[in-house]
């Protein structure tokens, strides 16, 4: 399927959805229950004017990426020593397991319990992130193809140009799908956490606010404010892996 038509279908089944989604409000006609699409688009133009919006934005996304960045590094790091050494992967292997089966939830109240609501969401979107990328690097690092490996060995193709021709080549897949996974994994539970431990000045205390005060056009907002958040840093970030490989490869 080309792009545009990849284009026309995305467009026209998010109108579908939000037609249903307009009908079904018109049905209910309960503001409490469920607003209507043009009411939560209308309410977060109103939140976006306004400086809270910006603080909190900028106060969560700030400790969502920061942890997710975290994550990343130390998943990458912890695959790259498991793939070389037996004795790390054995150790390591129960504890990736443990990480990804634990609920959001007793990560949280774990990480009230040692860092603080402040910095909440910095632990829960490391911890969420470490075992997403750790696993699917050492995916990666198990399935390279190990003819290249000797061949670049046998031709003593240079350190740099082995990393980039062999190893960067057949690792990017899973490096893309794992940062894909994590970052978009990382904005739901890093806000989700913090609806739990309601930092000041965070997403997730306008969350729960909306919640208690029944405002539910401020909660569609929000979430939609989330969804459009997460989308915009994982564009942005294959965006840059996407240069970085370039300008790799052209060393």
């Amino acid at each position: 399927m080309s792009r545009t038509k990849k284009a026309v279908v995305t467009i026209l089944s998010i109108l579908f959805w939000l037609i249903l989604w307009e009908l079904l409000a018109l049905k209910l006609n309960s503001k409490i229950l469920l607003v209507s699409p043009l009411e939560v688009i209308k309410r977060l133009f109103e939140l976006f004017v306004t400086g809270e919006f910006m603080k909190s934005v900028l106060f969560s996304a700030g400790r969502i990426l920061l942890g997710f960045f975290l994550g990343l590094t130390v998943g990458c790091l912890l695959a790259l020593a498991a793939g070389r050494v037996k004795v790390i992967r054995a150790l390591f292997s129960p504890l990736i397991s443990a990480m990804k089966s634990v609920p959001v939830a007793s990560i949280t109240i774990l990480a009230l319990i040692w860092a603080g609501s402040k910095n909440l969401s910095v632990f829960v979107s490391f911890l969420i992130c470490v075992p997403i990328v750790c696993a699917n690097m050492l995916e990666g690092i198990d399935n390279l193809d190990p003819k290249l490996k000797e061949m670049s060995r046998v031709f003593k193709i240079p350190l740099w140009k082995r990393f980039t021709g062999v190893y960067l080549s057949q690792l990017l897949p899973y490096f893309r799908s794992a940062s894909r996974l994590a970052i978009g994994l990382c904005w739901k539970s890093g806000v989700a956490a913090e609806v739990i431990g309601i930092p000041d000045g965070s997403i997730g205390e306008k969350l729960f606010e909306s919640k208690v005060y029944l405002e539910t056009a401020d909660l569609f907002a929000w979430t939609l404010a989330i969804i459009l958040l997460s989308w915009l840093c994982e564009r942005i970030f294959m965006l840059l892996v996407g240069i970085l490989q370039k300008r790799i490869e052209r060393m």
